[in-house]
């Protein structure tokens, strides 16, 4: 018995100095958010999480269905005089066709072409606004 009472006391004993060799420690609160306080670092992942919650909102889709299709006929239709006439005003310039100079209305400008000895000169005006464009084609 008395190898029993030994064991225990040094078991006793064991457990006794493991408990006052645990020490506690003050526990300290860190805010995470930045603005109160935390890392700094912390930032960029709370505004992502942030942004991650919104709801989305559905933006309005214009297809062009609501337009008047003869509109949409006039501008084509002036969009092709006017490439058609820039096409021919650079063939023009550079010596492989001729273009009659004079007054063309197209939609709503006055476009004016006036050959000179050093090239071409392009009078666009629209009388809406009253703005005027000149240019310059020299030729080559």
């Amino acid at each position: 018995m008395r190898a029993l009472f030994i064991r225990v006391t040094i078991v006793c004993l064991l457990f006794l100095m493991g408990a006052t060799a645990a020490m506690a420690d003050e526990l300290v609160w860190t805010p995470v958010n930045p603005s109160f306080g935390g890392s700094p670092f912390n930032a960029d992942w709370l505004m992502a999480q942030a942004e991650a919650q919104k709801p989305v909102e559905e933006e309005e889709v214009d297809y062009g269905l609501e337009q008047d299709p003869l509109a949409d006929f006039q501008e084509d239709l002036n969009r092709q005089i006017l490439n058609r006439l820039s096409s021919r005003l650079i063939e023009m310039a550079f010596g492989e066709s001729e273009l009659a100079p004079g007054y063309y209305e197209i939609g709503d400008y006055i476009i004016e072409i006036i050959t000179t000895d050093a090239g071409i000169r392009i009078i666009i005006t629209d009388p809406m606004s009253g703005g005027e464009t000149t240019m310059e084609i020299p030729y080559y």
